[in-house]
């Protein structure tokens, strides 16, 4: 919720010239930004999230649990270290690109044995990771291309719905457990 209410308010509120499929969540939080508090507001909460998640879901593996903080983390320091209004951000860059690694990874260390929860398996785990990259893999190929803002919105969105996903599935099955 955090992060499609955050970048589509603070895509409406950026000037004519801003499109959604081409600038990158990112542009809505850099320097000079029309409302850059919107997205810079939202990408901190999300990570603030992210490391919620990581710390309370005891179901999942201890790696992926420590792999979704960590990319909480650094989805927090994406938002405290900005894009400048023009050109880019070495720091902005790194913390970035480890939000986008470890969240991309963390499903596949999440994943147990025997846990009875659908999405920890480890065929579920593998799966969600796969997809991840892959979405990343398109991020990195549109870097210099005409859709890199779909490409980036799209392996976020991904990255933001799978421990949402887990947490659900967790709840779900252990539902029975807890009665």
């Amino acid at each position: 919720v955090l992060l499609v209410c955050g970048f589509t308010i603070a895509a409406a509120r950026q000037p004519s010239g801003f499109d959604s499929i081409r600038d990158t969540i990112s542009s809505l939080a850099a320097l000079g930004a029309t409302d850059r508090w919107i997205m810079t507001t939202a990408l901190a909460g999300l990570g603030a999230c992210y490391a919620a998640t990581g710390f309370g879901l005891r179901p999942a593996g201890p790696v992926g649990r420590t792999l979704l903080v960590g990319g909480g983390l650094a989805t927090i320091l994406v938002a405290a270290f900005p894009q400048p209004a023009h050109g880019n951000a070495v720091s902005h860059t790194v913390a970035a690109t480890l939000a986008f690694t470890t969240l991309g990874a963390w499903p596949v260390f999440a994943a147990r044995r025997r846990t009875g929860i659908p999405l920890l398996t480890r065929r579920a785990s593998v799966t969600a990771t796969a997809a991840m990259f892959a979405l990343l893999l398109w991020f990195v190929l549109e870097v210099n291309g005409s859709h890199r803002g779909l490409a980036e919105r799209c392996a976020a969105l991904a990255e933001a719905m799978w421990p949402f996903l887990v947490v659900v599935s967790s709840r779900l099955a252990t539902r029975g457990i807890d009665r």
